[in-house]
């Protein structure tokens, strides 16, 4: 699987996970009629929202995916693993902490809008790891690629030629001749 394409799975996994847990939190607070735990909660998932902007600004992006792209092995091949084995594989404790916050959300919202804040703050923080891995990837002319490891082991990549990347553009043709005026 392709490291950009986990990364943004990634994302979109981790958003989709803090848009049930607030609304977990919010319908169960709102049945309770327990206000005080909306407002700490909103409070909470706007600290969470500016934090997480910070920290995913291009530069600590970048900063962020140098260490495991300077760590990446040199392959000529691909992983044999399918890609929805090694995304299951990486990020199937996101599936349990969901479930997890989300159960316990339903007796005490307040666990479900943590959950939530968290989860908001980590996808606004990785939104930018995708773009950063992939202007690196363009600008050197390579792919990564992600090695089937444990959830629980760091992540490690492999670092693939890119397919036609040493080829120039083909320029496009000259725009035809004006026509002649008479």
């Amino acid at each position: 699987m392709s490291l950009c394409d986990l990364l943004r799975v990634s994302v979109l996994l981790v958003a989709g996970v803090a848009t049930a847990l607030g609304a977990v939190s919010v319908v169960v607070a709102n049945r309770e009629a327990d206000s005080f735990a909306l407002a700490v909660a909103a409070g909470w998932w706007l600290i969470a929202a500016v934090v997480g902007v910070y920290l995913g600004r291009p530069a600590a992006a970048a900063d962020a995916m140098s260490s495991v792209l300077a760590q990446s092995r040199t392959a000529t091949s691909l992983p044999v693993e399918t890609p929805g084995r090694i995304a299951f594989g990486r990020l199937w404790p996101l599936g349990a902490f969901a479930i997890g916050a989300g159960a316990v959300g339903w007796a005490l919202p307040q666990v479900a809008a943590i959950g939530a804040g968290y989860a908001i703050l980590t996808a606004l923080s990785w939104r930018g790891r995708e773009r950063a891995v992939a202007a690196i990837e363009e600008r050197d002319g390579v792919r990564f690629y992600v090695e089937p490891t444990s959830a629980f082991e760091p992540l490690r990549v492999i670092r693939t030629p890119g397919l036609y990347r040493d080829r120039a553009p083909v320029p496009k043709p000259p725009p035809p001749p004006p026509a002649p005026s008479g």
